[in-house]
């Protein structure tokens, strides 16, 4: 299993303000995301979750939360920490060639999950922007890009944990 991180990251590493992104609406970004996680299980925050309700991203999303044991809709499950949410999600992949599992946030999830993530998609935006919200600082002598993708208001990279964890 492959467990990635997506987020959107300002330049400064912001990624939210008050549970919104905080640079103007980014319809590529949206779309990259969308398909790249279409057809695998998601791993997200309860809050995250219920800010994506009418919408939900990933084939079955595993909502991390001490706070909730259930939610009503079918393809999500509530797990209690990472260990937990890492068995579900194991339990989850398709038979496809991709394995991947994918970390949607919120901030506290990623960083709960960064220690144990093998891959990075961010975009990352351009400018600085105030928020509340930081993606986890991250080491980059530990990683390295191994696709990057120019669009008009950011630049997606795709990075690959080089140093054992």
């Amino acid at each position: 299993m492959r467990l990635v991180s997506v987020a959107a990251v300002a330049e400064n590493g912001v990624i939210g303000n008050d549970g919104e992104v905080p640079w103007p609406d980014l319809p590529e970004d949206v779309e990259q995301y969308r398909e790249r996680v279409a057809g695998s299980p998601v791993i997200l925050g309860r809050r995250t979750f219920e800010a994506m309700r009418g919408d939900l991203p990933g084939t079955a999303q595993i909502v991390v939360s001490r706070s909730i044991e259930r939610v009503p809709e079918s393809t999500a499950v509530v797990a209690g920490g990472v260990d937990e949410a890492l068995e579900l999600a194991r339990e989850r992949l398709g038979d496809g060639a991709d394995d991947a599992v994918y970390v949607l946030g919120g901030g506290a999830i990623y960083d709960l999950f960064h220690p144990h993530v093998d891959g990075m998609a961010l975009s990352h935006v351009d400018g600085a922007y105030e928020g509340d919200t930081r993606f986890p600082a991250f080491d980059e002598a530990d990683w390295t890009v191994i696709e990057e993708t120019e669009y008009e208001a950011f630049t997606l990279r795709e990075w690959r944990r080089v140093a054992s964890h």
